[in-house]
């Protein structure tokens, strides 16, 4: 199979242009985000307040980055498992603009039909292999929420980021085909 370079931000012709299978390798800046970040994220929409970071056409990777070690950007950087995001995702797509999530495995019924609504894309990266992928990160800069550690979001710049479309804006499901 053929794999397609993509670069971030997303226009919402890339996101329609990519189907379940799809292989990847992304380039561009990509934040970081787990689920705390994610709800005080929700919690600033609730309130009315502006977001510290825009995500209309962005991407966001589900990690929380291991430190650095000397001249490195990031430490080990492997996907976390989405599901735990799947109450906050919606509301990113739909109020948001968010475009694209990379992380691990399936994801519930209502981020698959904000998904289609976005449209938004979803990519599986590889689990396990967090060093391997971190030599795909070009830069990284904390941008919030430095109080989480590992977990504030930061702002990768990646080259060439190996990935899969897990599920794609029409909610075609790599997971689910398999599974059938």
């Amino acid at each position: 199979m053929k794999t397609i370079r993509i670069s971030t931000p997303f226009t919402e012709k890339i996101v329609r242009s990519l189907s379940a299978g799809t292989q990847i390798e992304l380039s561009g800046a990509v934040y970081t985000m787990r689920d705390a970040a994610h709800k005080r994220l929700c919690e600033l929409l609730d309130s009315g307040q502006r977001l510290p970071v825009e995500l209309a056409g962005q991407v966001v990777y589900f990690v929380g980055p291991t430190p650095a070690s000397h001249g490195h950007p990031a430490g080990s950087a492997g996907p976390t498992t989405s599901y735990r995001m799947d109450a906050y995702s919606p509301r990113l797509i739909r109020e948001a603009g968010l475009m694209g999530m990379i992380g691990k495995g399936d994801r519930g019924e209502e981020v698959i039909e904000a998904m289609k609504e976005g449209p938004c894309v979803y990519f599986a990266a590889t689990g396990g292999a967090g060093a391997l992928l971190s030599k795909c990160i070009i830069s990284s800069e904390v941008i919030c929420y430095e109080d989480l550690g590992p977990e504030a979001i930061h702002r990768f710049i990646l080259k060439d980021f190996p990935l899969v479309t897990a599920i794609d804006s029409r909610g075609g499901n790599l997971y689910r085909l398999n599974v059938r």
